[in-house]
């Protein structure tokens, strides 16, 4: 849904914001949206679980725990959000708002710069490691690649190859915003997905370039597809 909405913001077109909040809102607006919002609600708090497990029982490397630990932040909001939309009935702030609102609130903490800026490292660092995935084509270690025929093995690191990029480039810019934020100490300069798409459509290469991360994005949701189906447990 933010890969959609993200080609439609590259090429002008009404759309919500292109960020998780944005794509949650988007469906709630469709036919059977509080069902499908309800699954994701379980899903989610699934996810979120899941990385908290990895965290506390020290499974895998350092470096791998802490980006479970990153991803429990980010999937707790979404829980957050979705539950909000259901239970509330809050279309709930874009997701550049509510980076704005919570680096605010971080920022008002004592040594709150210093947590933005490790904050803002953290998601640098989950960015690059995803980028880095995709590059070295690691990501092809956690499936089980022996399931899979000759065709299906090519098409999945293609996919891996590209989608795992695409959303680390994100996650890099996001991560920069946020350490913007912290040394000119302005919550204004943390920014959300939505904003940081918009960014890159106020560059030299202008829509083109959203449209590449955007189409990125989607390939992306494409292989997680069979990471949910041939995860190596």
């Amino acid at each position: 849904m933010i890969g959609i909405l993200a080609v439609q913001i590259s090429f002008g077109q009404p759309a919500e914001d292109a960020d998780d909040s944005g794509a949650i809102s988007t469906i709630a607006a469709q036919p059977f949206g509080t069902v499908v919002l309800s699954l994701m609600l379980v899903g989610f708090v699934a996810l979120a679980l899941l990385q908290l497990l990895e965290v506390l029982l020290g499974m895998g490397s350092p470096g791998a725990r802490v980006v479970a630990a990153a991803r429990t932040v980010l999937y707790g909001i979404l829980v957050a959000t979705i539950a909000t939309l259901l239970f509330a009935g809050d279309d709930g702030d874009s997701g550049n708002e509510q980076a704005r609102d919570l680096t605010a609130w971080a920022m008002g903490l004592p040594g709150g710069r210093f947590l933005v800026a490790v904050a803002g490292l953290v998601v640098l660092g989950v960015g690059l490691h995803s980028a880095y995935l995709g590059l070295t084509r690691r990501f092809l270690a956690d499936l089980r690649t022996h399931q899979l025929s000759g065709p299906a093995r090519t098409t999945v690191a293609a996919l891996g190859a590209i989608g795992y990029p695409a959303r680390g480039v994100i996650m890099i810019f996001a991560g920069l915003f946020l350490g913007q934020a912290a040394v000119e100490y302005d919550p204004d300069e943390a920014k959300g997905v939505d904003a940081t798409l918009r960014s890159f459509a106020e560059t030299g290469a202008g829509p083109w370039l959203l449209t590449v991360v955007a189409v990125g994005l989607l390939v992306f949701a494409a292989y997680c597809c069979f990471d949910a189906r041939y995860r190596r447990l």
